[in-house]
């Protein structure tokens, strides 16, 4: 599998959120996006970079970007993180990997000497034109907003 770059044409995607509703790229189409790949709800880190996004949302609006996240928990397990944490933006339950997959932000890790599948802590920056500005493998889960912001200079 090719890893995505910036100047790379963002994967078409259909999800469904934590409503049950159908998400699309193309219903992001002359927005920009914050697509954020996390492991799992209610976990440390995972929960430290959404609320950190959640917590400039309105700024992340005011600069014409919406923001998305996806990880392979469920539908219902999406619904109790966001409802949790009042997190304003949509999450993708992408059960099976598909997105993920798509992104490159599932793959082989280690722990411990142990290697396994899972998923790849990744964030995207997609410009209007569902092209991809830039790609955050490194995320710094309690100051990521600035660490994007800085990145783009915003």
């Amino acid at each position: 599998m090719t890893k995505l770059k910036a100047g790379d044409k963002a994967p078409d995607f259909t999800g469904i959120n934590q409503d049950e509703k159908e998400i699309k790229l193309t219903d992001f189409a002359g927005k920009k996006l914050i697509l954020y790949f996390y492991p799992k709800d209610n976990t440390p880190g995972c929960t430290a970079e959404s609320c950190n996004l959640n917590d400039n949302y309105n700024q992340w609006l005011e600069k014409g970007f919406e923001v998305v996240g996806v990880s392979p928990d469920s539908v219902a397990s999406h619904q109790k993180f966001r409802e949790k944490f009042g997190l304003k933006f949509n999450l993708i339950a992408d059960t099976e990997k598909e997105i993920l997959q798509a992104y490159g932000a599932w793959g082989e890790k280690s722990m411990y000497g142990r290697k396994y599948m899972g998923v790849i802590r990744t964030t995207f920056v997609i410009d209007e034109n569902g092209v991809i500005q830039e790609v955050f493998e490194k995320v710094k889960t309690k100051d990521h907003t600035n660490q994007i912001f800085k990145s783009l200079n915003i």
